[in-house]
């Protein structure tokens, strides 16, 4: 399993990535490993916003490409809501084959 994921630091500006190990990913950002990427060094992450869940690599790097190019109020959607995904995405990836993953979930993933 791959995960797409979406990190608001402090200054409200949101960080996309992907990873195949959601919990050293998170505490590589968040700790500000040498692993930790150059944005979240500059840009102290405050929160995991969302996560989608894809079956492997490409289908995890489609994803991060297409949120990055979004304008930051489609990015703040897709944050908020879910269910526009496919309204804001579908004509540029098959929206089906991500699950976005629930809080609780995320949760379990990064104790």
């Amino acid at each position: 399993m791959y995960y797409t994921y979406m990190i608001r630091c402090i200054d409200n500006s949101i960080y996309t990535g992907i990873t195949n190990n959601l919990k050293r990913r998170m505490s590589e950002h968040f700790d500000k490993t040498e692993k930790c990427a150059k944005y979240t060094l500059r840009h102290t992450p405050k929160k995991i916003e969302a996560v989608w869940e894809s079956e492997n690599r490409t289908l995890s790097s489609k994803l991060e490409y297409r949120i990055k190019s979004l304008k930051k109020c489609d990015k703040e959607v897709l944050i908020k809501d879910n269910t526009k995904i496919d309204y804001i995405l579908s004509n540029k990836i098959e929206c089906n084959l991500y699950r976005r993953i629930a809080r609780q979930e995320i949760n379990e993933l990064i104790k």
